[in-house]
């Protein structure tokens, strides 16, 4: 490596399994599913050399491959842990690392593939370019600390009280640099306080929470004197235990760099800012075309990661670094006032820092009336301590044209429309009027480009979603789809999947905001792990060149709420072909629609082996959009089929929708997933209109009550119809229809415990048949009043019964009567006799 620079783009990931060279595998009684990764133990180690690790995690011993994806360490060799009885370590197994002497230092993610999965959530492993030292208790007092040399990792823990303290010697002027990894390892939520003091107890440096190594603490001080100096570490809070690497040396540890972004393949001269020594140059040569995989330095595929460095050493972590193809502007000051802007010309990227409390800084650039540009600020995504807030302001008149403050992040973004033909002054500040010699800040101004991004859906809230199919079976996802500035149809493409394995999916239209992939593994293919690439491009080749890759982030520590502490970006999909699994499953495709406002059960066969009898839970990936479905459903144990109720809204679109579903079931321990295949659903138009007429009667009484059905679909034979929701104490018997029928009447009965009042939640359940297979509607809300019987009158004389005479002749059909209307025919002559 150049002594002058180190700058990666985080290029190929690296596997390890039996295609590469020693083939690794062991024996076991039963297939683990769902493994999952706890640590790694070390922590990390020097680049340069080779290291033997144990992995720790649950349903992971039988792992034959490891995968990482920033090149620079290699997996030479994997073996199981086993008891003195043989037996083998099933949460556990040890790998034996090389760790090249260029490799990027930092944090590194890594997965896991089992014969029966892959696991979903990364650890990350840290390489360094120290040699490390092993912390040793008892140093938890100032007087007696443990004495190291300069230039060196401590592997350690703290101990939730617990505190830690080191010894070191230095000349007067000499740089001593610490920097701990505590939550970037991502063990759990460990906010340390580190400090450099002098043998009085004074504290020279300190650090909680610096931004650029995300919450953990990196300090420096130039010696004061020849002598000796005690790093002091531990939990901010002394709450919490963990696991820590604390990097103690002379080297260099700049907290901002300007300009703070480059072009594709350029080398530029960088300024380092933050160091006690103060700002010094550095050399940084960019990657002609930068790739992304996988990186926790960079969060997204226009950053890349510098590593500073001089003459007295490197930083243990990078710092990132913009790359696109703006030219650079850096601040000259003064610019505090706008009338003092330093002029560019858009695009343009504008570089400065915000280098006191209450500092302002302006930059302007000309546009037209009606340009339009993305303003975006990047300081916290550089890991600044800059809190920006954005203002674009008119220089002709100094009315401001945009302004804001966060916009998805702590940064700032406007999409600015130019007013008029003018000059416009681009001013940023700190949104609590706070600065610093490294309040960094890189504001790109662009034109408006479309863009396309993919995220992955979760399935399990927080938790990181791998695609690992079974061996002739089959896995799904769905994917996100996120235009921005465009919005034309898009063809998908999946590349560099495990062999033996491929995908299937549908046309992503422009309307579509998300999209099911489905995954397929050959009954031969070889098992084995791979990082795909997911990619959008329009289907139109006329279109505008755009193409949108898949971006998932992994929220590696929680803090409170759920709120992301620590994360790592991926730009790849973790796929595997895994061992076979006892079961399989099969949409049986109905020959129906499902109407609106209607309702299906869904049914779904399972292919067990013959041995296999255990439950197997089935869910939709994805409901189309106005309908929704159980997700408790399943194939009873020794059952071949079950069903899941979908249900569609009046707003659903009536179309034919591709459907996937997802079987879960216990296998080896844990949850195995499969998938089915692509079935068509139909969703159709209602083959009836059912309006309700309101109904009346009184407890303990019938009551007709009428629906009016307006046919909309023929169909041979009848359809029975229900009336559901009746209140209490109250009944009705079904009723057939035809496609020629104009109403429904239904008797209603109820008794004298039939609650009296307005029951207004009455449906009208509808099911026909087609093809064998049933249609079912559901109509409503209606409305029944029931009313209580009124008292009779003091002194009233029975009412009268007279005899009705016998018609001769058929009798008509008599129309239904209002509550009205019964309630005039109850009027006796008595009743009129005492008016």
């Amino acid at each position: 490596m150049s002594a002058s620079f180190r700058a990666i783009g985080a290029c190929r990931l690296f596997v390890r399994s039996a295609c590469f060279a020693t083939s690794v595998a062991f024996a076991f009684t039963a297939t683990a599913a769902d493994p999952r990764l706890s640590n790694v133990v070390p922590a990390g180690a020097k680049r340069g050399t080779e290291v033997q690790v144990t992995i720790n995690g649950n349903s992971i011993g039988d792992a034959p491959e490891l995968l990482f994806y920033e090149s620079g360490i290699t997996v030479k060799k994997i073996e199981p842990i086993k008891d003195k009885a043989g037996v083998v370590n099933a949460n556990s197994f040890t790998a034996t690392l090389a760790i090249a002497p260029d490799c990027m230092l930092g944090n590194h993610a890594l997965r896991v593939r089992t014969a029966g999965g892959v696991s979903n959530m990364p650890i990350v492993f840290s390489v360094g370019a120290l040699d490390t030292v092993e912390e040793k208790e008892p140093n938890s007092e100032f007087a007696s600390p443990q004495a190291i040399p300069l230039n060196v990792t401590v592997a350690g823990s703290v101990q939730n009280e617990d505190v830690d303290y080191f010894v070191v010697e230095a000349k007067k002027g000499q740089r001593i640099s610490a920097e701990v990894e505590g939550i970037r390892l991502a063990r759990g939520f460990f906010d340390p306080y580190l400090a450099i003091m002098d043998l009085e107890r004074f504290e020279l440096a300190r650090s909680d929470d610096a931004a650029v190594v995300w919450h953990d603490s990196a300090c420096s001080v130039l010696a004061p004197a020849d002598g000796k100096y005690v790093v002091m570490l531990r939990e901010s809070t002394f709450s919490a235990s963990s696991a820590y690497r604390l990097h103690i040396g002379t080297f260099p540890r700049p907290t901002a760099m300007i300009p703070a972004g480059g072009k594709p393949g350029e080398t530029l001269e960088v300024t380092m800012l933050g160091d006690p020594a103060g700002p010094f140059k550095q050399k940084v040569t960019l990657p002609a075309k930068p790739e992304f995989l996988s990186t926790i330095f960079a969060p997204d595929e226009k950053s890349t990661a510098v590593l500073p460095q001089d003459a007295s050493g490197v930083a243990p972590s990078p710092l990132v670094f913009r790359v696109n193809s703006l030219n650079n502007v850096v601040e000259k000051e003064p610019n505090d006032d706008r009338t003092q802007a330093t002029a560019c010309d858009a695009p343009i990227a504008m570089n400065g820092v915000i280098e006191k409390p209450g500092d302002v800084d302006h930059f302007q650039f000309k546009a037209t009336k009606g340009q339009v540009f993305d303003v975006r600020v990047h300081a916290r995504s550089i890991r600044s301590p800059l809190d920006p807030v954005l203002m674009i302001i008119r220089q002709s008149n100094g009315n401001g044209a945009g302004t804001n403050d966060d916009s998805g992040s702590q940064d700032s973004y406007l999409k600015f429309t130019a007013p008029a033909d003018d000059t416009y002054a681009v001013q940023i500040k700190d949104m609590l009027a706070a600065g610093g010699p490294d309040y960094a800040y890189r504001v790109e101004v662009t034109p408006v480009e479309p863009s396309v991004v993919l995220t992955l859906v979760e399935k399990t809230q927080y938790i990181d979603v791998s695609m690992p199919v079974a061996k002739g079976n089959r896995g799904a996802v769905m994917l996100n789809v996120q235009r921005q500035n465009w919005g034309g149809d898009l063809a998908l493409d999946v590349q560099g999947l495990p062999k033996g394995m491929k995908f299937e999916t549908i046309p992503v239209a422009g309307n579509l905001p998300s999209v099911p992939v489905l995954f397929t593994a050959e009954e031969n293919a070889p098992v084995g792990i791979a990082a795909a690439d997911v990619i959008v491009k329009p289907t139109d080749p006329k279109a505008v060149p755009v193409e949108g890759h898949l971006r998932q982030v992994s929220m590696l520590v929680r803090g409170q709420n759920n709120r992301a502490v620590f994360t790592h970006t991926f730009q790849r999909l973790t796929t595997g072909v895994i061992e076979k699994v006892p079961f399989k499953i099969e949409v049986i495709e109905p020959k129906v629609p499902l109407v609106k406002n209607g309702s299906m059960e869904l049914r779904v066969k399972a292919v067990r082996e013959k041995d296999f009898k255990a439950p197997i839970a089935i869910r939709m990936l994805y409901n189309p959009p106005g309908t929704s479905s159980s997700g408790s459903s399943q194939i009873a144990e020794g059952k071949d089929e079950g069903t899941i109720q979908i249900t569609a809204g009046g707003n659903a679109e009536t179309k034919e929708f591709k459907i996937i579903v997802l079987a879960t079931a216990t296998v080896g321990g844990g949850p195995v997933e499969t998938a089915s295949q692509f079935a068509t659903l139909k969703i159709g138009q209602p083959y009836f209109d059912v309006a309700f007429k309101a109904g009346a009667t009184e407890q303990g009484k019938e009551l007709t009550y009428v629906a009016q059905v307006t046919n909309n679909v023929a169909f041979d034979g009848k359809a029975k119809v229900q009336l559901v929701g009746l209140p209490a104490e109250a009944t009705c018997e079904p009723v057939e229809i035809t496609k020629d029928s104009t109403e429904a009447v239904f008797t209603v009965k109820t008794t004298a415990k039939t609650p009296a009042g307005r029951h207004k939640a009455i449906y009208c359940s509808l099911v026909l048949s087609q093809n064998g297979e049933p249609i079912a509607h559901t109509f409503g809300p209606g409305e029944i009043r029931v009313d209580a019987p009124l008292p009779p009158k003091a002194n009233a004389k029975p009412a009268e019964v007279k005899p009705q005479a016998v018609a001769a002749a058929k009798p008509a059909v008599a129309k239904p009567l209002s509550r009205l209307e019964m309630l005039r025919q109850q009027k006796t002559p008595a009743n009129e006799n005492q008016k």
